[in-house]
């Protein structure tokens, strides 16, 4: 994986960075596995706005990707490809049966190269697996909380959680964020580090890239009236007050997390010192 810096031929490309997609094998996508992507531009089925700077943006199928891996056996990468809906690159996969599954890519697979889903396999990069057979250090990506729930975490461009140790029914994982918590060992998880770990590196160079994305321009709070925001209002260039959102709620510092949330239990150390 890399990145190319374009010349700067245009304002708008004269500090963008680009993705190199040199891991990309192919540009046409299974359309077995390809579903409708409607958009909402940030309204209600009434019609009225509930999320605001949501709008436009390139049309998009739906990949529909297999977080569950609970087919057993092995199967054969066919191809990397780049999935408009995530960060992380994704792998299109045929089983012996010829069935054939879209997979989140894990940085260094190859096409050709064989996975493997299930119990008793080898702890090799793309396989998934349970954590309770996994051994200690290994680098671990697409992780369930629930047993058979399928992947939630660590799921986008360059993310991993790493697995810390064992103690009976649970395994203790430490998060991408930072947070170590438990997990129940019975969960699959897929060996490896999400592909694209650029992605942080990529510039957009111009405005018109964000609308591409769906993305509308987002108004700052201290310039809105004090009606629509509470940071708004004031002569001049104000402060805006103590940082909060628009319903009121602190944004630096202030812990949203319910002190009876029934996981507090398993997190053992939170991500914030």
């Amino acid at each position: 994986m890399s990145v190319r810096k374009l010349k700067p031929v245009t304002p708008g490309q004269r500090f963008r960075v680009v993705n190199g997609f040199d891991a990309i094998t192919t540009d046409k996508p299974e359309k077995s596995l390809l579903a409708p992507n409607k958009r909402s531009g940030g309204r209600n089925n009434s019609g009225k706005m509930t999320m605001k700077f949501l709008g436009g943006g390139h049309k998009k199928k739906y990949r529909i990707i297999d977080f569950k891996r609970d087919k057993a056996g092995a199967a054969e990468v066919l191809s990397i490809q780049y999935d408009p809906n995530r960060t992380a690159f994704i792998a299109l996969v045929q089983y012996a049966d010829g069935e054939k599954r879209y997979v989140i890519a894990q940085g260094g697979l190859q096409v050709g190269q064989k996975i493997e889903s299930g119990s008793g396999i080898a702890p090799e990069v793309g396989n998934a697996m349970p954590l309770s057979e996994m051994p200690l250090g290994t680098t671990i990506c697409c992780i369930e909380l629930r047993p058979g729930q399928g992947a939630v975490m660590a799921r986008s461009a360059g993310s991993f959680a790493q697995l810390m140790a064992k103690d009976g029914k649970y395994v203790t994982v430490k998060m991408p964020s930072g947070e170590t918590r438990l997990i129940l060992a019975t969960c699959v998880a897929t060996i490896g580090v999400v592909s694209n770990s650029d992605h942080q590196l990529l510039v957009s160079g111009k405005a018109g890239r964000s609308r591409w994305l769906g993305r509308r321009p987002r108004t700052r709070p201290v310039v809105m009236n004090p009606v629509d925001h509470p940071m708004g209002g004031g002569e001049g260039k104000s402060s805006g007050g103590h940082p909060r959102s628009k319903n009121g709620i602190p944004a630096k510092g202030f812990k949203t997390r319910s002190k009876t949330k029934a996981s507090n239990k398993y997190i053992i150390e939170r991500r914030k010192k």
